[in-house]
């Protein structure tokens, strides 16, 4: 049965960007003076800027100002946007329930200008679309509270809504929100418990009822 809205993240799930914010951290954290760990990747996937700062100051010993460090970030992540994809399956799930009139809305822990680029360059952005930034929450993944806001715009009950996302704190956020949640990982992994776990677009599919 098809729910009444989805809610998707946008990093990894939507989009292939992982691997170019992985980029960018790795080349800010090089500007920086700092070594980027082996385990830099399972570290930060799905993480939010401010943790990820605090984790770059307190761990690795980074001087910077959070407003000095995120603009490097972004300095370097911006000109990726260019080669950025959408993960394959996603998008065309994302427009075959607008056809059907499902609600939807992109949440996501990036920043703003991260959630535009990112949308713009895959071609999903039209007028009247919803997204949720971390900038539009108080408290980002794995807290409810973008998925809630996402219901919230939708005029959606929690949980007549499906959440979709590919980290741990974003389905955690998901299942917070009291939402149906779909936990789509990069490669197969275990998810948060009360999460439906899934590793295709066809899966997928089947899951929201298409």
């Amino acid at each position: 049965m098809t729910p009444k809205a989805v809610f998707w993240d946008m990093d990894g799930t939507l989009v292939d960007s992982e691997p170019l914010h992985e980029a960018a951290l790795v080349a800010a954290m090089r500007n920086a003076g700092l070594k980027p760990p082996a385990d830099l990747h399972e570290r930060v996937l799905g993480v939010a800027a401010w943790p990820v700062y605090e984790m770059m100051r307190d761990e690795f010993g980074l001087d910077l100002p959070f407003d000095d460090w995120i603009m490097r970030k972004y300095e370097h992540y911006l000109p990726l946007v260019e080669g950025l994809k959408p993960r394959p399956g996603a998008i065309e799930v994302f427009n075959e329930l607008r056809a059907l009139g499902v609600q939807q809305a992109v949440v996501s822990n990036s920043d703003r200008m991260i959630v535009d680029a990112n949308l713009r360059m895959v071609g999903l952005f039209y007028p009247g679309m919803k997204t949720i930034s971390r900038n539009d929450v108080r408290d980002g993944k794995p807290h409810a509270e973008p998925f809630l806001r996402a219901a919230y715009l939708a005029e959606v009950d929690p949980v007549h809504a499906v959440a979709v996302d590919d980290s741990w704190p974003g389905a955690m956020a998901g299942l917070a929100a009291g939402m149906k949640t779909i936990f789509w990982p990069e490669k197969p992994m275990e998810g948060p418990p009360g999460a439906i776990v899934i590793n295709s677009a066809e899966e997928l599919r089947r899951e929201v009822g298409l």
